[in-house]
Order: C-alpha cells, then sequence, then structure tokens
C-alpha cells in the first residue's frame, strides 16, 4: 500500500481558510470528549486500576474497528501501525495515569498542554517545515492560560510525575506529527487506520496492565456504562476524528486543539462537582481559548515583490 497524499492546507503554523471551519469542529470534539475522562474516571469507575481503564478503552473498540472493516495493514505499515498505535496509546495513556497519581491534577494538564510546543518543534525537525515563531507563541499561550485555569496554590511537583508529564506530551506529540507525515495508506478508510493503532496500543498496553495491576476489579453496571463510554466514544469515535483531522489540517492548528481537553475537564468539575473557578480561572479560559483561536488563523501571507521588468533588447535596423 502506499501512503495517500496528505489533503488540505499544508501542516504549517495555521489554516483557518473556508472549507476547514467543520473539520476544525469535528476534529476539536475529541480532546472535548477526552476532557470528560476525569470525572468518568472519579465518579463511574473502580479506583486504582487506571491502566485496565486505558486498556479498556484502546483494545476493544481497536478490534471492532477490524471486525467492522476487515482491513488489515500490508508490508511497511504493520510497522508504522505499531509505532503509531504505541506513541498515541499505548505509552501516551501510562504515562498520562502516572503523572496523573503522582501530581495534582493541574499540574498534570498543564504539562499535558506543552504538546503543541513539542509538535511546533518537530514540524522543523520531522516535517521539515519552515521554522515560524507562531506556533511557539500560541502553544506557550496555551500552557499558561491551563496553568491558570488548573494549577491552585497547594500544587506541588514531584519529579517522576513531572517526567512522565512531559514525557507523554513528547510521545503523543511525535505520534501526531508522525501521522501527518506518514499520512494514511491509499483505500484504507479512517476507521480502519484508527483500528490498526487502537489495537496495537490496546496490545501494548496488555502486559502491563496486568503485571502493575493485577487482576482486573469488579465491573458493576455504573463502571460499565463508564467503559463503554471511554472505549467507544472517548477512544473510537474520538480517535476517528483526531486522525481524520491529523490528515487534512495543518498539524499545529491540530494540536493545539488538545487545550479543550483541560478546559472542559475544569469546565465539568465546575459544574457536575461545584468546583469553584475565580477570576484568575476565568482569564486562564480567556488565554488559552485565544490560543486555540489564534491556532488555526492562516499566517499573513508575504507579499511578493514585483518580478523585474525583462530588458528587450532591440534589434538594430
Amino acid at each position: 500500500m502506499t501512503s495517500r497524499p496528505l489533503r488540505g492546507a499544508p501542516g504549517g503554523a495555521g489554516g483557518f481558510r473556508p472549507g476547514t471551519l467543520s473539520r476544525t469542529a469535528l476534529t476539536a470534539l475529541a480532546p472535548a470528549v477526552w476532557g470528560t475522562t476525569y470525572i468518568v474516571t472519579t465518579e463511574f469507575l473502580p479506583a486504582g486500576h487506571p491502566l485496565f481503564a486505558g486498556f479498556l478503552r484502546a483494545l476493544p473498540a481497536g478490534l471492532i474497528a477490524l471486525a467492522f472493516t476487515r482491513v488489515l495493514p500490508r508490508g511497511a505499515w504493520w510497522g508504522k501501525a505499531a509505532v503509531l498505535g504505541v506513541l498515541n496509546i499505548g505509552l501516551f495513556l501510562p504515562l498520562l495515569f502516572i503523572a496523573a497519581e503522582r501530581l495534582p491534577g493541574g499540574v498534570a494538564a498543564t504539562l499535558g498542554a506543552a504538546q503543541p510546543l513539542v509538535v511546533a518543534v518537530l514540524t522543523v525537525t520531522v516535517l521539515h517545515q519552515r521554522r515560524s515563531a507562531r506556533p511557539l507563541l500560541w502553544g506557550a499561550t496555551g500552557v499558561v492560560g491551563v496553568g491558570l485555569v488548573v494549577i491552585g496554590p497547594s500544587a506541588a511537583l514531584d519529579t517522576v510525575g513531572v517526567v512522565a508529564g512531559l514525557a507523554g506530551a513528547a510521545t503523543m506529540g511525535l505520534g501526531v506529527t508522525l501521522t501527518k507525515r506518514w499520512g494514511r495508506p491509499e483505500g484504507v478508510s479512517p476507521l480502519a487506520f484508527t483500528g490498526w493503532q487502537l489495537t496495537a496500543g490496546g496490545l501494548f498496553l496488555a502486559p502491563l496492565t496486568f503485571l502493575a495491576e493485577g487482576a482486573p476489579p469488579a465491573i458493576d453496571g455504573r463502571a460499565a456504562l463508564g467503559y463503554l463510554w471511554l472505549g467507544l466514544v472517548g477512544g473510537l469515535i474520538t480517535f476517528v476524528l483526531w486522525f481524520q483531522g491529523i490528515a487534512t489540517l495543518p498539524v499545529t492548528s491540530v494540536a493545539v486543539l488538545g487545550l479543550f481537553s483541560p478546559l472542559v475537564a475544569a469546565g465539568l468539575g465546575a459544574v457536575v462537582l461545584g468546583q469553584t473557578l475565580g477570576p484568575v480561572q476565568l482569564v486562564g479560559f480567556a488565554l488559552a481559548l485565544a490560543s486555540i483561536v489564534g491556532g488555526q488563523l492562516p499566517a499573513p501571507s508575504r507579499t511578493p515583490s514585483a518580478p523585474p521588468t525583462p530588458v528587450t533588447e532591440r534589434t538594430p535596423r
């Protein structure tokens, strides 16, 4: 199979052009739904089994996609699908859970918000695109905004947690960038492509889950509903939208959409759990939203200089 040429705007600093609004909105649904993970985990799932939650989020959804599409990788795509699945899912989820367990939620979310900065650097080193300060500026603004929203005054740092949080942002950032670079094989649907990665990530997580957590927990009706949401909606459907967005939008624009995840988590905490948002948090919300919008705007076009007037030689009469 050959890689499908990437459609849409180039993977540069921004691409909010006519025709991209619907694609951007659909892609933004993915991190928005991922923002429900915290409240679903704390309110529906049994405590102490975060890796099992990640495993159930990935492997069953991946197998459903494979059974529905009946399309398997070919040739080099066996290795590429495995690499993308491990980076985007298999490694990212354990690092995310380690950071969440060892750090206050706000600190972990802020470290995860560094992903647009990682992608901005990788677009130069991996995608060989022109260096631009705009993605770095919007990414830094987003980190500051998320930090103001979710970091409380009693936040404490843990070395292992900080390393895990930064490594998770780097892992997902590299996965997003390689997904953009390799594209999607010709004739393979977004559902099949997502199924490859979810399955690869789930298989990678399987031994880690049972070695670290032992036997799975008892699952009642409430927990089953939570796992169903995380697996089908928060896993299969949202990753299809996410990978489709990477293929059709600038990669730095997609990365900054990930800031919706901690913002939705904070909003749900305020609405459902009664957590308060003060003036500082509201300023942070405004900065993060400005970063998301700014990351979608096209880079200012440079007016090309007028070509030199050709000199016409007169033929002597």
